[in-house]
């Protein structure tokens, strides 16, 4: 019985090991290797032209950006032909310029980090509850640890009549996503977790106007879009059709219509890979732009919120990965249904970064730019170990069957040794 009791305790103990090991290397990416051991950006962008062209089906747009300088390039379409200038809608990336208009405010002294978000606040209350309301900083909406549990996810509204206004949907979204309750809350204390909530970027684009007594739409463009030079970036749906949206499809491959969206801040913004290079380019070491301070700037970078013990988030922007310079790989990315996909990352220490931007997939942006991360800094970034989260535990799943296997196997050996010794 003792034999039988060791065996099984060090079987048990292999097992855990070996899961241990296997999710220490997957992370730390010892599975994978770069798409070119080449640094040539040419090379990159040539290795995703060819997955591009064999798993992907409808618009993609892409461009990188080098030491502050746009490098290359890379476009295909389905239908109407794209490139850097075509204007996509970008879901959830949007909340990263959001959050420069909501530090803009800051920067200028109309609105404190860490103040209540209600002090600001003219049109809507956040209801009360068990929680105290006052722990819903602007600091922690931004960095998703304020608190709310609305896990917002907008489908969009087909019609313009359809379309809510901010107070209604903070109070009721009438297009939350499947399995979303759509109402913004407090659902735990603010401060003692991160919990992504799409219902607080809506709550600061409520902020931002009520703050700054403009439009949401007319204060980031005046305040954030044009000093940056992007011309064709906008919160306006009229003005993005204006220009020309590229066409948005779905899985099969087939066309489908744009949606309208209360959630602008959240989810709404339309702009190109070119612009978003430009927004990148604005934040390299040695650019000069007119938006935020430096010290701003480097502030957002600082982890405000952590996950299995990871740095994840800062003011706004994502935290992919460590980038060898005391700081992180920063970004974000987006995804909306039926298969709008975004991303974009920047190493703000070297001014190297990556625009992703396309629809045809629900998740193929996200993967070329955890490409990039790992080409540029050996690294596997926060989304990728996620995407491949159900291969690493297959992998560890099938070494502790067999490991249990030949534990048993073992423990049977010996214990018929044992019997024959009696």
């Amino acid at each position: 019985m003792t034999t039988i009791i060791r065996t099984g305790a060090a079987t048990l103990g292999a097992m855990v090991v070996w899961s241990l090991v296997v999710l220490f290397a997957a992370n730390e990416g010892w599975f994978k290797t770069p798409l070119t051991p080449s640094s040539s950006p040419e090379r990159f962008i040539a290795e995703v032209a060819q997955i591009e062209k064999t798993e992907h089906r409808g618009n993609f747009s892409m461009l990188l950006v080098e030491n502050g300088q746009i490098v290359g390039e890379y476009h295909a379409s389905l239908g109407q032909k794209v490139d850097h200038d075509s204007v996509f809608q970008v879901a959830s990336l949007s909340k990263w310029l959001t959050a420069w208009g909501v530090m803009t405010l800051v920067d200028d002294g109309v609105v404190d980090l860490d103040a209540p978000v209600a002090d600001y606040l003219k049109r809507w209350r956040i209801p009360s509850g068990e929680f105290d309301t006052d722990g819903v900083t602007v600091r922690r909406l931004l960095s998703h640890t304020a608190g709310l549990d609305d896990g917002l996810g907008y489908s969009g509204f087909a019609n313009r009549d359809e379309v809510q206004t901010l107070a209604d949907s903070l109070t009721q979204a009438a297009d939350a996503s499947e399995g979303k309750s759509g109402m913004v809350r407090v659902g735990h204390e603010p401060g003692s977790k991160w919990q992504y909530s799409g219902g607080g970027y809506t709550l600061l684009q409520l902020l931002i106007e009520d703050a700054s007594g403009e439009t949401f739409t007319e204060y980031m463009k005046r305040r954030v879009f044009d000093p940056l030079r992007m011309t064709r970036t906008s919160f306006d749906f009229d003005r993005a059709a204006e220009l020309g949206l590229a066409e948005n499809f779905d899985t099969a491959g087939v066309p489908i219509p744009f949606r309208r969206y209360t959630a602008l801040a959240a989810t709404s913004l339309f702009t190109t890979t070119r612009d978003i290079g430009l927004f990148l380019m604005a934040q390299a070491p040695e650019a000069s732009q007119p938006v935020l301070s430096k010290e701003t700037l480097a502030a957002m970078q600082v982890p405000q919120a952590q996950s299995t013990g990871a740095d994840i988030w800062g003011i706004g922007p994502m935290l992919f990965a460590p980038n060898d310079h005391d700081g992180f790989i920063i970004g974000h990315d987006g995804n909306n249904e039926p298969s709008i996909n975004t991303a974009a990352r920047l190493n703000p220490a070297t001014g190297d970064g990556i625009v992703v931007f396309e629809t045809g997939s629900p998740l193929f942006a996200t993967r070329i730019a955890g490409e990039w991360v790992f080409w540029k800094t050996g690294r596997i970034d926060n989304l990728a170990f996620v995407m491949g989260l159900e291969d690493t535990i297959f992998l560890a799943a099938v070494g502790s069957i067999l490991i249990l296997i030949v534990g048993a196997a073992w423990a049977s050996v010996k214990r018929k040794k044992n019997r024959v010794q009696h």
